[in-house]
């Protein structure tokens, strides 16, 4: 334990002797409150220089270096394989959390490839629609054709003009 004391109070310039620990203080040192602000690059740069024996430089190399994109993009076919996928394990039984993660996606992505079918479906809603209303309208003139038909036999039968 003396050496680990030793090594604190050469490098951080404690003034208490090795046998003695100094109290805590709740000062804090200018390093702490002025916080450094790095570019990414530089975050690079410095992880890739060789470690040297201090804690600083442990620290920094210990720091996670960013990557450019961890993101995996995926085709409309692979797409929909992994829909189709996800689709029968939720038939299964699955939940969709489970489902999307044993397809390697998250949620939200399944929600965002499932949105285009919706809207192609309401598309196609919306064509069904149409037609039927024009189908509506066909059959009402028939309908209207035929009662003014029978209403025309009915009033000579009865001697109405």
């Amino acid at each position: 334990m003396p050496d680990v004391k030793e090594a604190v109070a050469k490098e951080g310039g404690d003034s208490a002797p090795a046998g003695q620990e100094k109290p805590k203080t709740a000062e804090k040192s200018p390093k702490a409150t002025k916080p450094k602000t790095r570019a990414p690059n530089a975050a690079r740069a410095k992880a890739a220089k060789p470690a040297k024996a201090s804690a600083t430089a442990a620290a920094a190399v210990a720091t996670p270096v960013i990557s450019a994109s961890t993101r995996k993009r995926y085709s409309e076919k692979e797409r929909g394989q992994k829909l189709g996928e996800i689709q029968n394990l939720i038939k299964a039984g699955e939940s969709v959390r489970g489902a999307t993660k044993k397809a390697g996606i998250s949620e939200q992505t399944y929600y965002q490839w499932k949105k285009p079918t919706a809207k192609a479906s309401q598309s196609d809603e919306l064509k069904d629609l149409v037609k039927l209303e024009s189908e509506n309208a066909r059959l009402k003139k028939l309908l209207a054709e035929r009662l003014r038909k029978e209403n025309a036999d009915l009033k000579k039968k009865l001697g109405i003009s």
